[in-house]
């Protein structure tokens, strides 16, 4: 049997997603987007209220909810700041690979002290070299005895001049090539740690994004998550079930700009009528609310089979890929419907046309999501 309602506390969730983002994040989200300021004050108070690392385990201070109850949480985030989005979802992404493949040991060590506590962890795998090509990666660790020592350049790392525990994917063993790759969880004051903000971006600025050097950083073969090999394969399922939170911020982006649109459209004034009367601008709308609902909807499926733990990766390929483009394309028709002030910095669709284009490419580009679903379609 189908059902399409959610339950009623999945609706206390978002009507307390959805008025904190509303009236915390909205208010200054064209700020932090100006200045690039990141939102330390408001990820405190998302914590306090139990908006923070949904996901993760109850017994290690997350909130113990579904992936379905993390996309409800970041479609709301999303329509008030994608960028604070960003910033408050990239804990629970670094936080994931020690849940995955880390001990109980290791979880009750590393995962408190964020999850519980509030503090922030960064997710280190892309490099200068290797975006979507994870395989190509090429910091070392190199083992001597009861230690690791790491080398190499990681690049355009979410939370990464702010977080206090950084999971890093290495090469353990180059011979093996993707099989030779482990995790490791690293406190960030490390010594051999530089990290270094990259700058002025297109759109996402209220979120950090560094460089991590690592030059000759000891760290303690019980940082290891897992066993030396796994690490490529944790990086894998760590993005099957993360990037649904991309496709759900797709759809918060969306619906804002939808929003902002159908608002504009009563009000604006063209040959003595309000620019809604005319069908071109209606066909407009009609095309982006069935595009939203539709990746809603994709979203929600990805979610529901990932929190059962069924066959997930072909449906959360789809929901990230669909879930970004509705956003760009209705991001786009928003500044359409706007005109000329649609490309005016004072309305708020220029900052959403821009923060759309990330999804499209973070945690995976929609290209490599294409790849995933049609070798999905191709097996056997």
């Amino acid at each position: 049997m189908l059902d399409f309602s959610l339950s009623d506390e999945q609706k206390a969730l978002r009507d307390l997603a959805r008025e904190f983002a509303q009236n915390e994040i909205a208010p200054v989200a064209q700020q932090l987007d100006r200045t690039g300021e990141y939102p330390f004050e408001i990820l405190k108070k998302a914590h306090k209220l139990g908006l923070l690392n949904l996901t993760i385990g109850e017994a290690y201070g997350g909130g113990g909810v579904g992936w379905l109850e993390a996309c409800i949480v970041a479609e709301e985030f999303a329509a008030a700041c994608a960028g604070v989005t960003t910033a408050a979802n990239a804990t629970e992404l670094a936080l994931t690979p020690i849940e995955l493949a880390g001990s109980e040991e290791q979880k009750h060590k590393f995962i408190p002290p964020i999850a519980r506590d509030g503090s922030l962890a960064a997710f280190c795998v892309t490099e200068p070299g290797a975006g979507s090509d994870v395989a190509s990666i090429r910091t070392r660790a190199v083992k001597r005895g009861d230690e690791y020592i790491l080398n190499g350049t990681k690049h355009f790392i979410t939370n990464g001049d702010v977080a206090q525990l950084l999971s890093v994917l290495a090469v353990t063993d180059p011979e093996k090539k993707h099989r030779g790759m482990s995790f490791f969880a690293v406190p960030a004051d490390t010594p051999g740690i530089t990290r270094t903000h990259m700058g002025e971006k297109m759109g996402h600025r209220a979120s950090d994004t560094s460089e991590i050097v690592f030059e000759d950083v000891h760290v303690p073969a019980a940082n290891l998550l897992g066993s030396e090999g796994v690490g490529f394969k944790v990086a894998m399922e760590t993005f099957d079930r993360t990037r649904i939170g991309i496709g759900a911020a797709g759809v918060g982006v969306a619906r804002a700009a939808l929003e902002a649109s159908i608002k504009f459209a009563k009000e604006r004034q063209q040959f003595g009528q309000p620019i809604a009367n005319f069908q071109g601008i209606q066909f407009m709308l009609a095309d982006m609310a069935m595009k939203i609902e539709t990746a809603r909807l994709a979203v929600y499926y990805a979610a529901w089979l990932t929190d059962r733990n069924l066959a997930y990766a072909y449906a959360t390929a789809i929901a990230k890929a669909y879930g970004s483009d509705v956003a760009m394309q209705v991001a786009t028709d928003a500044v359409q419907i706007h005109g000329g002030y649609g490309y005016m910095a004072d309305y708020k669709v220029e900052k959403y046309m821009r923060d759309a284009k990330l999804l499209q490419i973070y945690e995976g580009t929609n290209q490599v999501q294409r790849i995933v679903i049609a070798r999905t379609l191709l097996k056997d």
